[in-house]
């Protein structure tokens, strides 16, 4: 942070004890690494805050992803599955009329043509 070697603080040491005097020195030296635990913390929990804030921010692009995925996912499996029921139930529908035709012909028949038409023939 600051470009200050060993013996620019012999200096400032030197100068404080001049300056404070012995007896208060220490009591200052101790408020003075109170005041600067206080002001690294304060720095830390800034830091936490704004990381906090960009990985929320990233979650919630992750998040819209997701559900703009999944989104698209449920547009394709309904559009497939439409398809595929449709395919199943044209045939469906034919055959159900197939069958009306078939029993709508059988009841105009005579019942011996329809007995001998329904019996398995002897081996």
């Amino acid at each position: 942070m600051f470009d200050i070697g060993f013996s620019e603080l012999m200096v400032i040491g030197v100068v404080a004890l001049i300056v404070i005097g012995p007896e208060r020195l220490p009591k200052v030296a101790r408020t003075l690494g109170h005041l600067l635990g206080r002001a690294q913390r304060y720095v830390h929990d800034v830091k936490s805050d704004i990381n906090r804030e960009i990985q929320l921010d990233e979650l919630k692009k992750l998040q819209s992803q997701v559900t703009d995925s999944a989104r698209e996912l449920e547009s394709s499996v309904r559009q497939e599955y439409e398809t595929a029921r449709s395919a199943i139930e044209a045939p469906a529908q034919e055959a159900v009329a197939d069958l009306h035709e078939t029993t709508r012909l059988a009841e105009g028949l005579p019942a011996a043509v329809t007995e001998t038409t329904t019996s398995k023939p002897a081996a």
